[in-house]
């Protein structure tokens, strides 16, 4: 996988929007809490648009995107948020331009459908991570920017992914295993299948999180990628933040229900509690990148390094 320039104080960031519109005032204050941090920052031309309930058109949100890549000056390029519209724009994106110029490209939610994109068409590895409206508007807390600082700025040959103190990574399956890291917002992944930005899950390990949707619908998800056999080549899963995912009805299964039901028949090791995702604190995690789990310890490892000296 190709790896990014490492962030520093004073690089250029690129916010662009391709999902979701958001409103002036949250943008602006995102902007000055990263200016606070000591960056730089240049804007998409769509940032500010509107168009139903997108940030503008879909070839603006696209062109959003590309000439972010293209442009030699910007350093790293963060999404100002997800909510919808990013398969809208998955065949507009240069994903050869990418590769040619690489970046750290850092969102979560609707953007992992551009993180399985270019992982897979672009060879890079890309960061699901804060978002500048959604996360820093109001400015991260203490753990979620040490964790966006360690994987962004420093992204050594071992990344420890630890929990915050007061929530502990649990054991759904027992085992070890090493695979590149991938997936994201469960949902978003479901949605990819039988298209040509399908996520490659053979011998992965895969993370998935989602937010607001009742236990049936994720067993529906999960399903779907059982029978489009995406699980059944995996080396090992990460569960992360489950935020407000509940029954419908009092005869549904649970979630830990549904996941052992549709899981644990895998025999893979399987982690669960992990703080990434709609979630604050928020760790940030490398897609594309070595990780090795260990269920003995309850240890998750980044073994190579994830950015490079510029």
């Amino acid at each position: 996988m190709i790896k990014p320039k490492k962030l520093q104080k004073g690089d250029l960031v690129g916010l662009v929007a391709p999902a979701s519109h958001a409103n002036r005032e949250d943008i602006d204050k995102s902007i000055k809490y990263l200016k606070k941090l000591g960056f730089n920052i240049k804007i998409a031309d769509n940032i500010y648009l509107k168009d139903y309930s997108y940030a503008g058109s879909d070839d603006k949100r696209a062109e959003g995107i590309n000439k972010m890549f293209e442009d030699e000056e910007v350093d790293a390029i963060f999404c100002i948020r997800g909510g919808y519209g990013v398969h809208r724009i998955l065949d507009k994106i240069n994903y050869e331009s990418i590769s040619k110029n690489p970046k750290i490209f850092m969102g979560y939610s609707d953007i992992t459908a551009l993180h399985i994109a270019i992982n897979n068409n672009s060879n890079l590895i890309t960061f699901h991570g804060p978002m500048t409206v959604s996360d820093m508007k109001d400015g991260l807390d203490d753990f979620s920017f040490e964790s966006f600082e360690n994987t962004l700025m420093s992204g050594g040959e071992i990344i420890d992914l630890v929990n915050p103190k007061d929530e502990k990574i649990k054991v759904l399956s027992k085992g070890k295993a090493c695979g590149i890291l991938t997936g994201g917002n469960l949902a978003l992944i479901a949605g990819t299948i039988g298209t040509p930005y399908e996520i490659d899950s053979k011998d992965k390990i895969l993370f998935i999180e989602d937010i607001g949707e009742f236990t049936f619908k994720i067993d529906r998800m999960l399903m779907q990628l059982k029978l489009a056999g995406k699980l059944d080549e995996l080396k090992g899963i990460i569960l992360g933040d489950f935020n407000n995912c509940k029954k419908q009805d009092e005869g549904d299964a649970s979630l830990m229900e549904v996941f052992e039901d549709l899981l644990l028949p895998l025999n893979i090791p399987i982690i669960s509690n992990v703080k990434s995702g709609h979630c604050t604190p928020n760790i940030t995690l490398p897609m594309g990148a070595l990780v090795e789990i260990d269920t003995d310890k309850n240890e998750i490892k980044i073994i190579e390094s994830v950015v490079i000296d510029g």
